[in-house]
């Protein structure tokens, strides 16, 4: 790919956005940053960016941006937004900066992808390989932008990088030597003209590349996810399959309460269930995708168990927060959608006083009902979508409304005794009283130091 003297044109100033201007401006490129945010708002960038003498503008969109030759798309811009719309209409190339940071990879990519358990299966993986000693880098939407650490991914080394569906549209070379998809459940269908076959087209974008000495990671028991991948994944590519319902003859599978996996003949008892240190069903899928992208690198089984023993988890999902009076306080901000919380509610043997609630999407709450019946104790409804949630399971439970978080976590305890688990997994996006998922997880936590 050309860079040198070439014009790009890059929309939002957020961490990829700064990170791909970067890296673009140091191989040559003419580099323009346009973001819709006001100028004073944006004073740490526009600051960053001048000491890089790289030009910019705020609070609009401007026509300097379709002077470009390539336009390059920040992850949260959406591809219909009305600038993007133009430059496609004047002929323009419309990339993500997962696809510039590819054009820039010496060594191999993993990329990771699908609605829920993205970013616990990439941070595992990632650290299956730092334990196993095997150089590598995590980046994506976890933590650091795939541009921001592409130049230290040498030949030898690997990116295990988290992509969402919006970085995925608009790609065209980027090519995974391991692409795993994990689930598909809907999920931000307001950026896909409310089409699930749009969202599903756009996940499985993550595979379109590949061929072969390339693999595909692959949920089996998702519906989905098996019947696109048989139909669309180029035939010399490697599947790797994971079940927890059949016993594969290549892939991982559950047997005699242990986790296995098969690969090229090859048996592996690789850890049993009780032994992995997350909990609950959905992190028994992420450590079968984990285990399988290591392996496809020739980690050894015994590498992979170790760390399945010892990892912690991640940070918003569903981590631990602290114990008081016999009653466990667990945060599962990053639950922003009703499959995330019906895997939540079946992680717990304990009786569970659940937050719910928050910016809705569009949620049908009607799937949880037989476990909100089976494990939950009392429900508390929050934000924007407070009164769809008392709405939604009336009469099922004891239930109450609040309108901060700290007075949801007093009704919360008010509900729970001695061996409850009051859960934040709210099933909901957290931009009615927070800034992200991340703000309202760590406001939860600190509230709950408190008590």
């Amino acid at each position: 790919m050309l860079i040198q003297g070439q014009k790009y044109s890059i929309i939002g100033a957020a961490r990829s956005g700064i990170a791909v201007a970067k890296l673009l401006k140091l191989h040559g490129a003419e580099v323009f940053l346009s973001d819709k945010a006001p100028a004073t708002k944006m004073e740490a960038a526009a600051a960053e960016l001048s000491q890089l003498k790289i030009a910019c503008e705020f609070g609009g969109n401007t026509e300097r941006v379709l002077q470009s030759d390539i336009v390059v798309l920040s992850p949260g811009v959406p591809s219909d937004a009305p600038i993007v719309k133009q430059a496609l209409t004047q002929g323009k190339k419309v990339v993500s900066e997962i696809e510039v940071a590819s054009w820039f990879c010496e060594g191999s990519i993993v990329a990771i992808t699908g609605t829920n358990g993205k970013t616990t299966t990439t941070a595992l993986a990632g650290r299956i390989f730092d334990d196993a000693k095997r150089p590598a880098v995590v980046a994506g939407n976890i933590g650091l932008a795939f541009s921001q650490v592409v130049e230290d991914v040498k030949r030898d080394s690997t990116a295990i990088v988290e992509v969402s569906s919006f970085q995925l549209d608009t790609i065209e070379r980027f090519r995974p030597r391991v692409a795993a998809l994990l689930n598909i459940t809907p999920d931000h269908l307001d950026r896909y003209e409310h089409s699930m076959e749009k969202y599903i087209a756009s996940k499985c974008r993550v595979f379109e590349n590949q061929r072969s000495g390339d693999s595909v990671v692959y949920n089996y028991d998702d519906d989905l996810v098996r019947s696109n991948v048989e139909a669309h994944v180029h035939p010399d590519v490697c599947k790797l399959p994971f079940s927890t319902k059949a016993r594969l003859k290549q892939g991982a599978f559950v047997s005699s309460a242990s986790l296995f996996t098969a690969l090229d003949g090859r048996e592996s008892d690789v850890i049993a269930l009780d032994e992995i240190s997350i909990r609950g069903q959905h992190n028994v899928m992420n450590a079968m995708a984990a285990a399988l992208i290591a392996q496809s690198f020739d980690v050894p089984t015994a590498s992979v168990r170790a760390t399945l023993k010892n990892f912690k988890g991640v940070e918003h999902r569903l981590e631990f927060v602290r114990e008081l009076n016999g009653v466990a306080y667990v945060n599962d901000s990053k639950a922003t959608n009703v499959d995330s919380v019906w895997y939540a509610l079946q992680s717990f043997s304990r009786p569970i006083i659940v937050l719910l609630g928050g910016r809705d999407k569009g949620n049908d709450y009607s799937t949880l009902y037989p476990l909100v019946e089976k494990y939950v104790k009392a429900i508390v409804a929050i934000g924007e979508s407070g009164d769809k949630v008392m709405t939604a399971f009336k009469g099922m439970k004891p239930m109450s409304k609040a309108e901060t978080m700290e007075e949801a976590i007093r009704q919360a305890t008010a509900f729970a005794s001695a061996g409850d688990v009051v859960l934040l997994s709210p099933a909901c996006a957290s931009f009615d009283w927070f800034e992200n998922y991340e703000h309202r997880g760590r406001v939860f936590k600190e509230i709950v130091f408190t008590l």
